[in-house]
């Protein structure tokens, strides 16, 4: 199957009832940090753009919205070519410049302060940073705490940046600037606003 094909195929069989269901299930999810919402498989990227991920783009992304793809998304000509087609949204040259970025590789990834902040009066000129984890309950637990949460909430998402919790303290302090995190695992996700602390359960 030639680029053409890959990119043009595998977008949302009803585009807006499957952008809103996408974006509420999103909404959701930033509302109550650390709820896990079930994403029925509504995409088809290419690989290693994942099902999520991808459903994830189109319902957020247009051509108003730069995005940043880490070297294993940006090394596929397919993947690049099939966000084009089926969103609009401009490729960001760097981390700074962009309002999405999409992280296959979360281990590996760029800090987080290497990404658009926001501004004291613009906080949400700041980036989302969409990550793709095989799920939500394998990796060393994460408590939660903040607005939207009771108590605590929990989460364990496998392959997470090094030093993760360290960096999202500094996220935090940030405040009102600072990065949101989507985590898009296989037929769910979970969000992580800048607003939330958490902690390990280390002993």
């Amino acid at each position: 199957m030639n680029i053409a094909t890959q990119s043009i195929d595998g977008g949302f069989a009803d585009p807006v009832f499957n952008a809103q269901a996408v974006f509420r299930a999103v909404m959701d999810a930033m509302a109550r940090p650390g709820t896990v919402q079930d994403l029925p498989q509504l995409a088809h990227p290419p690989a290693p753009l994942s099902a999520t991920a991808g459903a994830v783009a189109l319902s957020l992304c247009d051509n108003d919205t730069p995005v940043w793809l880490d070297p294993p998304l940006q090394a596929e000509a397919p993947v690049r070519a099939w966000l084009g087609f089926h969103t609009g949204a401009p490729l960001a040259n760097t981390p700074a410049d962009a309002h999405f970025a999409l992280i296959a590789n979360p281990k590996e990834m760029a800090a987080l302060d290497g990404f658009a902040q926001g501004t004291q009066e613009y906080p949400d000129r700041s980036t989302t940073l969409i990550l793709l984890v095989d799920d939500l309950a394998s990796g060393p637990s994460l408590l939660l705490e903040g607005p939207g949460i009771e108590k605590t909430s929990m989460i364990a998402p496998p392959g997470m940046p090094r030093h993760f919790v360290e960096q999202w303290k500094q996220n935090n302090q940030r405040f009102p600037r600072g990065v949101d995190i989507i985590l898009a695992a296989p037929g769910s996700l979970a969000c992580l606003p800048r607003t939330t602390r958490i902690k390990t359960m280390e002993a």
